[in-house]
């Protein structure tokens, strides 16, 4: 019975045993990310977008349909260690930081050459990453606006000049520990995060308009 071929309306044939395991997969799935993919979980950010954000914008730059606003599709967080290749224990150190920071698990970066005058060699790790999108995506933005920029010292808003040209936003933060979810006790070594928010905006203008209406700080 198990291996029973079953028809489906469009006529494609799947056995009961194919049937099963998509359904494990599934099940699995949900309890991984039960919270953050609930469908009546909605971030604060991602609900000003859809209520005011994506009205305003099509008012600014008279769009006529609301597919041309421009929204965020991902944000990508990288942690240089080059004190690694002396230490090993920083790039663990690291991806913890990182994974406690962006609620998604992290992974350790290798060096693509040998460098003598660094002492580094191909295929050492040198730092970590990870990509961001959806409800945790929406979450860390709020958090990083909301919580860990106002706890940098001396911040005066930044540069309007970080765009790339293609709608993209880059920015640096000089301490992980800004985040309220490191213990500053915990820390093993002070490490910078290079913070990269990829939007489909089409023009540097559209995107600064947008990361604006999150309420993203920039220079006046």
């Amino acid at each position: 019975m198990a291996n029973k071929i079953i028809k489906e309306n469009s006529g494609k044939k799947i056995t009961g045993k194919e049937e099963t395991g998509d359904k494990k997969k599934s099940n699995k799935k949900s309890k991984d990310d039960k919270v953050i993919e609930d469908a009546s979980y909605l971030p604060r950010k991602k609900k000003d977008y859809r209520e005011k954000i994506l009205q305003n914008l099509m008012k600014t730059f008279n769009y006529e349909n609301v597919m041309q606003v421009p929204k965020l599709e991902k944000i990508s967080l990288n942690m240089g260690i080059g004190r690694a290749t002396q230490n090993p224990k920083l790039i663990e150190a690291g991806i913890k930081d990182l994974t406690i920071i962006s609620g998604q698990k992290a992974v350790a970066t290798k060096a693509k050459k040998s460098i003598s005058n660094f002492k580094l060699r191909k295929g050492n790790l040198i730092g970590c990453k990870v990509t961001i999108r959806g409800n945790r995506m929406y979450e860390f933005l709020d958090k990083l606006i909301s919580i860990a920029i106002p706890r940098i010292r001396d911040f005066r808003g930044f540069s309007d000049k970080s765009f790339d040209g293609r709608g993209n936003f880059s920015l640096g933060i000089k301490e992980q520990i800004i985040f309220p979810e490191i213990n500053y006790d915990d820390v093993e070594s002070i490490i910078g995060i290079d913070i990269s928010i990829v939007t489909s905006a089409q023009t540097d203008k559209e995107a600064f308009e947008l990361l604006k209406e999150f309420g993203f700080p920039f220079k006046k």
